[in-house]
């Protein structure tokens, strides 16, 4: 098991070069100036040049890969050019927003699209069945920023329940939940379906019934649980993907995380915070999908065994 953790880490190595190279050149060929968008239009020609050779914009792309992957070595993830700060104080500052908004989106899913799941699969091709599959359709086929927009319109405009941006309280962390939540909880909601249809058709399912077990038990206890890996796969690659994928629900409720940051930095051609932003999304997506492996081997023995 060690060792199987130990290779997976290392494998992060490959993953944030190759990433970080990807996301160097496309930066460097986006279009616009970096040193006038930090001194703007009305700076003198002289002032650009001087930022630009000071920030080492006039070196060649790979030059300036291998000065940032140095540095990247050392555990520096380089200077905002627009704050002209650490971009790990950046980062630090904004990712709890980010993680907390994640964690409340998928706990939400979860909590709601495994019984969905359940109830769906064991009264197959039943009313509760249909609504719970069209529901997940819709979910699925929601873009987040719509369906946020809407949230927004109906709960803040008009019933004034909640705010619209912010993360300020409790009640600013409902509707971007929600509307993260969503789009988790309708594949969630599929996959457990599926699971479980193949799980209670099961051999073992029938033998367990056949001996006078409760159906709640059968359902909870064997079915539930061998139907888990792959629920439990699509979760870790849900919330992997929310930490690095919520950009457009923060840009939509204002909220101070990461995507938001990401964003601005985007926009100010603010190479080294993209960056910095890409790697910590890489490596918090690959952590996940280390804890969901590990994690199987907990709900399948089996699967323990091959770690030996």
């Amino acid at each position: 098991m060690h060792k199987y953790v130990i290779k997976r880490l290392l494998m992060l190595i490959p993953v944030i070069v190759g990433v970080s190279f990807l996301v160097f050149f496309i930066m460097s060929l986006a279009p616009g100036d970096t040193a006038r968008m930090i001194l703007g239009d009305d700076a003198p020609i002289e002032a650009v040049e001087a930022l630009r050779e000071e920030l080492g914009l006039n070196d060649p792309v790979l030059v300036r890969y291998a000065h940032y992957m140095l540095d990247l070595l050392h555990g520096d993830l380089g200077t905002s050019y627009k704050s002209n700060r650490p971009v790990f104080s950046e980062i630090a500052a904004r990712f709890p927003a980010t993680f907390r908004l994640s964690f409340w989106g998928m706990l939400f899913a979860v909590a709601l699209s495994i019984p969905i799941g359940i109830i769906s699969a064991t009264r197959q091709y039943s009313i509760a069945d249909s609504i719970s599959m069209v529901l997940a359709l819709l979910g699925v086929a929601t873009p987040n920023f719509w369906l946020g927009l809407m949230l927004i319109i109906a709960f803040s405009l008009n019933l004034r329940w909640f705010p619209s941006g912010g993360a300020e309280g409790w009640k600013s962390l409902v509707l971007p939940v929600i509307t993260l939540g969503t789009g988790c909880m309708a594949n969630i909601t599929r996959t457990t379906r599926s699971s479980m249809l193949e799980v209670i058709r099961q051999d073992y399912i029938r033998t367990a019934k056949a001996k006078g077990v409760s159906h709640s038990k059968v359902i909870n206890k064997h079915a539930l649980k061998n139907a888990l890996i792959p629920v439990v796969t699509v979760i870790g690659l849900q919330f992997g993907a929310l930490l690095g994928g919520a950009v457009l629900t923060e840009a939509v409720f204002a909220w101070p995380g990461l995507g938001t940051y990401l964003v601005n930095s985007i926009k100010a051609k603010d190479t080294p915070a993209v960056l910095g932003c890409v790697i910590i999304f890489s490596i918090c997506f690959s952590i996940v999908n280390l804890g969901v492996d590990l994690l199987y081997a907990y709900i399948d023995p089996r699967i323990k065994s091959k770690y030996k």
